[in-house]
């Protein structure tokens, strides 16, 4: 089966008065540059074909949602959420499982070093993942089989949204497509003009070609003896269409008719917007993104409400801008949101102080797996990787 999206140009017209002999149409386009006229007339709009039209709702009314499921004091969840006090013990422990899944990495400078200080803190990410849906339709035709074509005389194509199909789980992206129902239109090959087969461009329908061992000689150079290759005629059979002359119309699979038909695009995707508060550390913040973290809170609805009068200003604001940046980059494309998930999660890091011959250096533990991250270690091999 061809696709191909609707582009706002002519349709191809075909010569009716062509008789049924083999024509030399390897130049023909694979597919015609428009749909045919009939198959536009049979859809409820001309707006069908042009992905984001027809004024549908694509955001449930928010009269429809709940608000906020906020906790009545932030303070008192905070207080009961508490990380891990990393220690000294713990601190080395965690250099020294890093050192060790590395290549280029001394083990003998993470057993040895002095640990000054550990200044611990914890940061807040909020994350907000958006689960949406676009429908957006493409014209495409395919070889007719025996099947029963569903055409316009059994009834009107539905509208773009109209069309009932399963979800996929939320949160999960997926595409997928769907024949519309009573918009296929049987037409005759563009690519053949219905005869099932055309001229092979490789020998010009002879169905041989010069030897290209003597080069249609009949004898190789300087070599009495005939072309063994060809058996001394000077041509061998083509390859292209194995001595036949014609070729199988790619197109139509030799059927001499297409299928044409509209079909529904609909592509569901999760949008996400990340913010972690601000710090001082020289962490790479896209460590801190992926790192692990304690989950303090967690909304999930069909659309949520930015978070408000969170202890932490910074967190309210990220909610409120992640969830109007969504909104509006999915009203944009006439997408319709589905389910959207607000978490705030706790990051603890904690910036390790130590001193190994003679020289005081900084790494940091982050995340409740205890991930590591150093950018000078002491007893690293020089082989040309950096591993964060």
């Amino acid at each position: 089966m061809q696709t191909l999206t609707w582009l706002d140009t002519l349709t191809m017209d075909l010569d009716p008065n062509e008789d049924d002999s083999v024509a030399d149409l390897s130049f023909e386009a694979e597919s015609p540059v428009a749909p045919p006229d009939e198959l536009l007339e049979g859809l409820p709009s001309y707006d069908w074909l042009l992905q984001g039209r027809g004024g549908q709702v694509f955001f449930p009314s928010l009269e429809s949602l709940g608000r906020c499921q906020e906790p009545a004091s932030w303070s008192s969840v905070l207080e009961h959420s508490r990380v891990p006090v990393v220690t000294e013990e713990v601190a080395r422990e965690a250099l020294v499982s890093f050192v060790n899944s590395q290549c280029c990495y001394s083990s003998a400078a993470a057993g040895n070093i002095i640990i000054q200080e550990l200044r611990q803190q914890t940061l807040c990410r909020y994350r907000l993942e958006t689960f949406s849906e676009s429908r957006g339709s493409e014209w495409t035709f395919q070889p007719v089989t025996n099947h029963l074509v569903d055409g316009p005389q059994r009834g009107a194509s539905p509208r773009l949204w109209d069309m009932k199909v399963q979800v996929p789980p939320m949160f999960q992206e997926d595409t997928r497509k769907f024949q519309v129902p009573h918009s296929s239109l049987v037409k005759e090959c563009h690519k053949c003009h219905g005869r099932g087969r055309y001229k092979c461009s490789g020998c010009h329908g002879a169905g041989m070609v010069r030897c290209s061992s003597c080069s249609g000689t009949k004898r190789k150079a300087r070599q009495p003896r005939r072309c063994h290759m060809c058996s001394g005629s000077g041509r061998r059979r083509c390859s292209t269409c194995s001595g036949r002359g014609n070729k199988t119309c790619a197109t139509c699979k030799g059927e001499r008719k297409l299928e044409h038909f509209v079909q529904l695009v609909i592509m569901w995707k999760n949008s996400l917007f990340e913010f972690v508060s601000p710090h001082h550390l020289h962490c790479p913040g896209e460590l801190l993104a992926k790192a692990k973290g304690e989950n303090l809170f967690r909304d999930e609805n069909a659309m949520v409400y930015p978070i408000v009068d969170f202890p932490l200003r910074d967190i309210s604001l990220a909610s409120q801008r992640g969830i109007e940046e969504h909104n509006t980059a999915l009203a944009s494309r006439s997408a319709r949101i589905l389910q959207q998930r607000q978490t705030i999660e706790l990051i603890p890091i904690t910036e390790v102080h130590y001193w190994y011959q003679g020289k005081t250096s900084v790494y940091y533990i982050y995340g409740t797996d205890h991930q590591v991250y150093v950018a000078d270690y002491p007893k690293r091999y020089c082989c040309g990787c950096t591993i964060l």
